[in-house]
């Protein structure tokens, strides 16, 4: 059984750009349909990420290359149905449909404040060890 739990989900599809998630422990998730796009758990969406260096939810740099780009419309999925008892798939209007967020994946991902700051905790740790490195002895 997976530990995170929501306790209720409401995806404001047609009257909204967000979805919300009540979790069984408490805490209240609210995730743009851009951020759950930037975010898709997809083995070709993780690719770019990494490439990119970027990290789920951020957006990819603005393509510079093409100063007249065209109207985009708003991110929304098109459909939303849910995986078992451990996830939910979207098929975007962009006509992306190849990403399942599981529970782990949308609570370890929470853009709240709170859950951004536990995830960035140790990045200044990390920074100092990469450019501190250990004594010679």
């Amino acid at each position: 059984m997976s530990a995170a739990q929501p306790a209720s989900i409401k995806v404001h599809k047609t009257s909204g750009t967000t979805m919300e998630i009540a979790w069984k422990d408490g805490h209240q998730s609210t995730y743009t349909f851009t951020y759950l796009r930037d975010a898709c758990p997809c083995a070709m969406c993780n690719e770019e990420r990494v490439k990119d260096h970027r990290e789920p939810g951020q957006p990819p740099a603005p393509d510079t290359s093409n100063p007249l780009q065209m109207f985009k419309p708003q991110l929304r999925p098109t459909e939303v149905a849910q995986v078992g008892n451990y996830a939910i798939r979207f098929n975007w209007n962009d006509g992306h449909q190849h990403g399942i967020f599981s529970w782990d994946y949308l609570r370890e991902w929470c853009p709240c404040d709170e859950c951004r700051a536990a995830r960035h905790a140790d990045d200044d740790l990390e920074q100092d060890i990469d450019n501190h490195p250990p004594r010679v002895q």
